[in-house]
């Protein structure tokens, strides 16, 4: 079995390179391309994204799994994992027609740089006819992977495995039931927190000077690691050894770039601290979307919009802006960073709003899919539902339904990893706490190393070893996903800032 194993092995690295190969061609497409480069980057990845796709699903590698499902390997080893996942990954990528694959990665590409233009002139028609390929691209691969309920969750299946509509459905409704109640409290007492601080200039480069701050002080390793600037913020990842991130800056939003540094340096952790002995294989990186993104949002908000970091961090801020903050008390600031009122773009929402922009996404996705929605009707809809969950219209596409980059990219079915992320953030940083119940006087000294090993211990270091439920219950003993701990957190927190 060792010769057989070794074969595979080597057959899924030579794999594994040609997908990172892609993956520098496409972070190099958001960050440093020049736009007519765009025709030639989508061939390049699509020809790149079939010969994986035909290598990955050759025969020979299913018969290799298939005897090497027999080994008796231990089920927590590396081996018996990479078995695991790598027949889970192949029979979900022997379900697509090698056509589609190819003209899904050329259409996905080039959509991303159509997205770019069309957000930068605030005109969605731009944008329609290529999403319009991209929504229909996706109802293909849904059909092609097959589902029982749902047609969503054909794909939410390939950013949270197992996860169904339906589930998703039912913690929203929980979380809508607390949230809404909340969202309306704290707008009768909304003279409480006063945010004119934040209504300034702040120089662009003094922005990124002091991000990189917290950014290494979290545990970024710039060795191993760097940060660019593009449209949208995102992290990719090439090797253990060599994890991306990028933020954008805006002059009069100076929270956009610190706590989208700090959400990008969470994924980036993740990817980092993966046990070295799984670089090259597909078992590096995270297991879901949602746990993922309970990394970025727990280093984002519940670490970076913590009163105690900011007891550390507030008076370097006050040193790179003296002009705008030294007059302005730590507990002004803390309350202004936090300040929650309904707002047009999901990556600036405050902690209790947020949700609701994700609500909005996925049920627009599911009315596209199921086709009850057509995509020259979306920016209406899109208008309707955020008057409905939020109050307000948005005055020009750029600000509504062209903010987010995902659906360019082909990315269908991921939205709601944001608010599982959000949840699976207490869920994971209560028990932390639990077991070093000092963190928070941690934070106000500038030290995140107990908390970050405490991930790379119990969630790093395992990548995708294990699914999100395994993982979940190993760490916390819970059996799934639990709102309990995000809500109580939520709660506390907005009403001592409110004064509900």
């Amino acid at each position: 079995m060792q010769e057989k194993l070794d074969i595979l092995k080597a057959k899924l690295k030579t794999i594994h390179d040609v997908n990172y190969a892609a993956a520098v061609l496409g972070w190099d497409q958001q960050t440093y391309m020049p736009p007519g480069g765009a025709a030639a980057r989508a061939e390049q990845l699509s020809t790149l994204s079939k010969i994986s796709h035909e290598l990955f699903t050759a025969d020979e590698i299913g018969e290799l799994l298939s005897d090497l499902a027999q080994a008796g390997f231990d089920y927590d080893s590396n081996e018996a994992s990479l078995v695991r996942v790598a027949q889970r990954d192949y029979d979900q990528a022997r379900k697509l027609p090698p056509q589609l694959v190819e003209e899904m990665s050329r259409t996905f590409s080039m959509g991303q740089q159509v997205w770019t233009k069309a957000r930068a002139e605030k005109d969605f028609s731009q944008f329609q006819g290529v999403l319009t390929k991209i929504v229909d691209l996706n109802i293909q691969a849904a059909e092609a992977y097959g589902y029982e309920e749902s047609i969503y969750d054909a794909l939410l299946n390939q950013y949270e495995p197992g996860m169904k509509a339906s589930e998703v459905q039912s913690v929203f409704a929980t979380l809508k039931s607390a949230l809404v109640p909340l969202v309306q409290a704290i707008a009768e007492n909304k003279d409480a927190v006063d945010d004119l601080v934040l209504q300034q200039e702040f120089d662009e480069q003094t922005q990124w000077d002091f991000g990189l701050l917290p950014l290494q002080a979290i545990g970024f390793d710039m060795e191993r690691g760097r940060q660019d600037k593009s449209a949208h913020p995102f992290t990719t990842s090439f090797s253990v050894n060599d994890v991306r991130i990028t933020t954008r800056l805006h002059k009069e939003m100076i929270g956009s770039a610190l706590f989208g540094t700090l959400h990008e340096g969470g994924h980036a952790l993740y990817e980092q601290n993966s046990d070295q002995a799984l670089e090259g294989t597909l078992l590096a990186g995270g297991t879901s979307l949602g746990v993922h993104e309970s990394q970025s949002r727990l280093w984002e908000n519940v670490v970076g919009r913590s009163k105690a970091f900011w007891q550390f961090y507030y008076p370097k801020l006050q040193d790179f802006f003296p002009a705008q903050l030294k007059s302005v008390s730590l507990d002004s600031f803390y309350k202004a960073i936090n300040k929650s009122e309904p707002s047009y773009v999901r990556v600036e929402a405050d902690e209790v709003t947020y949700n609701l922009h994700i609500f909005l996404r996925f049920e627009l996705e599911q009315s596209l899919l199921n086709k009850s929605l057509r995509v020259a009707d979306l920016p209406a809809a899109w208008n309707a539902k955020m008057e409905e969950y939020l109050g307000m219209t948005p005055p020009n596409d750029a600000l509504g339904v062209l903010q987010d980059i995902h659906w360019s990219g082909g990315m269908m079915g991921y939205f709601p990893t944001y608010t599982l992320g959000n949840i699976l953030s207490l869920q994971f940083y209560s028990k932390a706490l639990q077991d070093i119940p000092d963190l928070p006087e941690q934070f106000s000294k500038g030290e995140f190393g107990a908390l970050l090993g405490w991930f790379r211990e119990h969630i790093h270091r395992h990548g995708r070893k294990f699914t999100a439920n395994e993982l979940i219950e190993r760490v916390t003993g819970d059996a799934g996903i639990k709102a309990d701990p995000y809500l109580k957190y939520i709660k506390q927190k907005y009403s001592d800032i409110y004064q509900l």
